[in-house]
């Protein structure tokens, strides 16, 4: 058995109802057993409405019991004591990452003493006063739950209850509500209105990266969101940081940030303009850069995007490399899953010849160890970067 967390819905010979069920097939969100063909319990997970059936919650014969949401939040924050995320300088990780935790629709990062918990299938939505219970109970720094799925859940799904709100808490104060601490940085997270659960925990190890090189440097962080890479960049002790986002809520951000962690700072710069309009505008005034960080978007949120998204790759990388004084480097990432790590390099590369530089491979990086990928599940590799040394 490949232990692939997903059933397809092509892969289904027929469902089995109970006498007493008299639709046509299970409720979404319902827990279902899945069978070969000779009648073997496979495993049970959550019946959905799709292209994807049945995702996992066990293999084998044994049902999910009552301890079961406590087994596996446990067995996940052990993980993350064991590779040193559990720490005074640093209450910000993720807990749980879908199939890569054995929780497939299931995320849950940590901010201080908040979780904030998205649900990406009806199944779990089902189960979030159990998660959040569990929470509480097996995260010793956990104190309240938030839940935030209103973006994350199907659509089309027919859902009863709030996709939005606390599940069990409420912060002291506002001040607390917002702050958390990713090695040794402060950063305000708006996990009520802000993308994702408030913060891209999944750079933490590539902004550190982006510290190691920043000394002295003219550093531009495009994409730039709350300014992640700006504060490490700052922390590294770079000339000038240069933060550009199309939001001004995320600029607004960026500058709250860095006045908490360098009040004293005046090497940087926050911008609320669109990417390609600001590389082109710096461009025709001749502004070149030591560093330049691109963390864009998902381009491509599904295969049928794919093309366009390795055009717009290509689009801004040429511009980005076209500003990097000799001797500097481009962090480039994809967070697109359809887009290949192949495709992906190909895009950038190709972005190198248009604007005549040579280029050299210094990283391949990728999502950190609190992003893990399930080995029967490849697709949980979604992450793609390049530090490139452009000559």
């Amino acid at each position: 058995m490949r232990k692939h967390p997903w059933v397809f819905s092509g892969a289904i010979g027929r469902v089995l109802l109970d006498a007493t069920n008299t639709a046509d097939t299970p409720s979404e969100g319902e827990i279902v057993a899945v069978q070969a063909h000779g009648g073997e319990v496979l495993g049970y997970g959550h019946w959905q409405v799709g292209s994807i059936a049945v995702r996992i919650l066990s293999f084998g014969n044994e049902l999910p019991g009552e301890n079961f949401w406590r087994e596996r939040i446990r067995a996940a924050y052990a993980v993350r004591e064991a590779v040193g995320l559990v720490r005074e300088d640093n209450n910000t990780f993720r807990l749980i990452h879908g199939e890569g935790d054995n929780l497939p629709g299931l995320i849950v990062d940590i901010y201080g003493s908040t979780a904030v918990v998205q649900a990406h299938s009806v199944g779990m939505h089902l189960h979030r006063m159990a998660i959040a219970e569990a929470l509480v109970a097996e995260v010793k720094q956990v104190e309240r739950v938030y839940y935030k799925s209103d973006d994350t859940l199907p659509f089309k799904a027919d859902i009863k209850g709030d996709k939005t709100g606390w599940l069990l808490g409420t912060p002291h104060s506002q001040d607390e509500e917002y702050w958390a601490v990713e090695n040794g940085l402060s950063f305000r997270i708006d996990w009520l209105k802000g993308q994702k659960t408030g913060f891209f925990i999944d750079q933490r190890e590539n902004r550190a990266l982006v510290e190691r090189y920043a000394r002295g440097k003219d550093v531009l962080n495009m994409f730039c969101y709350t300014g992640g890479f700006s504060l490490y960049a700052l922390r590294g002790g770079a000339k000038t940081v240069d933060s550009v986002d199309v939001s001004r809520k995320a600029i607004d951000l960026v500058n709250v940030n860095v006045a908490r962690n360098f009040p004293d700072c005046n090497c940087h710069n926050a911008v609320a303009q669109d990417a390609f309009e600001y590389l082109t505008e710096m461009r025709a005034q001749g502004r070149t850069y030591n560093i330049i960080i691109l963390d864009p978007p998902a381009f491509a949120k599904h295969r049928d995007a794919v093309k366009n998204a390795l055009r717009g790759y290509q689009r801004i990388n040429a511009k980005a490399i076209e500003m990097i004084r000799e001797g500097g480097l481009l962090f480039t990432f994809s967070c697109s899953q359809a887009v290949d790590k192949e495709a992906f390099r190909l895009a950038v590369f190709s972005a190198a010849a248009q604007v005549g530089r040579n280029v050299r491979i210094l990283h391949q990086l990728h999502q950190p160890q609190d992003h893990p990928v399930n080995i029967y599940h490849p697709e949980g590799e979604y992450l793609k970067g390049l530090v490139l040394w452009v000559e």
